[in-house]
């Protein structure tokens, strides 16, 4: 059974992802920081509905407190399945913003992504065989008014997703990130009025968890296995 990792598994994205990679029958760690209760009792729902899950919590802009978790977990086997799906925004223009709303964004989504994937590479690399899926952003392709660090700590998982995908390519690991629009979450509620959607997507309406994780179930699938350093938009074609 292959076991994977999906940061920021309580939220809304992050859930239906775990569902799915549960599905699949990967043991998956339900990952969380400050709503660790919701992690725990979402997988338990998932053992109970016959799936294999546990809840982690840890902040992955902690870099001495994420090496420290991911240790425990190393210490039953690899992890070949990264969703590194946790992220935040604090939104402001630029003109406006505070120093802390940047640094803040970019530790999260793009430090953070340092401080989970690279302590479980080398145990990746031992097996031969290993997945790893970034959720990005439309943001990260387009901008977006009063996003700034949103949209550069994105674009910037785009660059590192990329050259790990050479880095690990011959070693059976793809690395992919996935950028989803207007997706139906708690994250967007109340922010996009059906008015706004309907000029935006042309598909005139918002995607859903559920679609988002099933693109990610399938880039961490064994079918998936000659994809590896693209950026894959799920945005309605938006762009």
């Amino acid at each position: 059974m292959k076991r994977a990792l999906v940061t920021g598994g309580s939220g809304g994205i992050g859930a239906a992802v775990c569902r799915r990679l549960a599905a699949d029958g990967c043991h998956v760690y339900v990952h969380a920081n400050s709503r660790f209760a919701q992690a725990e009792k979402f997988a338990a729902e998932i053992v109970a509905n016959g799936g294999s899950a546990a809840a982690v919590a840890f902040d992955v802009a902690d870099r001495d407190g994420t090496e420290t978790a991911l240790r425990k977990l190393l210490d039953v086997g690899p992890i070949q399945i990264v969703v590194n799906n946790a992220g935040i925004h604090d939104d402001a223009v630029m003109p406006g913003m505070r120093p802390e709303q940047w640094s803040r964004v970019i530790d999260v989504s793009l430090n953070g992504f340092f401080n989970v994937t690279q302590p479980l590479l080398m145990p990746m690399i031992g097996t031969r065989w290993g997945r790893i899926i970034n959720v990005s952003s439309v943001a990260a392709l387009a901008g977006n008014r009063g996003q700034t660090n949103y949209a550069a700590a994105k674009a910037g998982l785009h660059g590192a997703t990329k050259a790990l995908a050479l880095e690990v390519a011959s070693r059976g690991i793809t690395v992919n990130a996935v950028a989803p629009g207007i997706i139906d979450s708690a994250m967007t509620e109340g922010v996009f009025a059906q008015e706004a959607i309907e000029k935006f997507v042309p598909m005139k309406r918002a995607g859903t968890p559920q679609e988002v994780a099933d693109l990610i179930g399938f880039l961490a699938s064994e079918r998936a296995g000659y994809i590896s350093g693209q950026i894959i938009s799920i945005n309605g074609a938006m762009i």
